[in-house]
């Protein structure tokens, strides 16, 4: 398992205090507490695993999914096969709008693949308000990997 799993693994369960306000560790190291905090899970798990995001809006990453999207097609970092680790996007309604982002564990079939998500719940799967563990459709998501340098 690579470090990015296993430090986003070990986050399934936190959430925000109080419930329902956006206000988590992760909002408090980014500088941006009080907001949707998928993409700011993301960033802080990467700056964990001591492979930090580099400024994509923010000087700690990324919080919101298309200034991501954007900057990952701008940098070549969009790629079709992911693997362990990869960031993911995803755009509920086939729009062209990233609603969401967490990051890819793991293939499970053709058509489906395991996610580890900041801001989702069973209820709500943007704005949900707890760290878990996900399954979801390929066909709903794109994938990025940060180049290694």
């Amino acid at each position: 398992m690579n470090k990015i799993i296993e430090i986003a693994q070990a986050e399934i369960g936190q959430g925000e205090t109080p419930i329902n306000s956006n206000i988590t560790k992760y909002g408090t190291w980014f500088g941006l507490n009080g907001v949707a905090w998928c993409a700011i899970f993301v960033s802080w798990v990467y700056f964990k695993a001591g492979n930090a995001l580099p400024k994509i809006g923010y000087t700690k990453g990324y919080a919101g999914c298309q200034t991501a999207y954007v900057y990952f097609k701008a940098n070549g970092w969009l790629v079709t096969e992911p693997i362990e680790g990869d960031i993911v996007l995803f755009d509920w309604n086939n729009d062209g709008r990233y609603d969401h982002t967490g990051i890819f564990k793991e293939k499970i079939s053709a058509t489906k693949f395991k996610s580890i998500e900041g801001n989702t719940s069973l209820v709500n799967d943007s704005n949900g308000g707890e760290v878990m563990e996900r399954t979801r459709d390929f066909k709903q998501a794109i994938f990025a990997r940060k180049p290694i340098k």
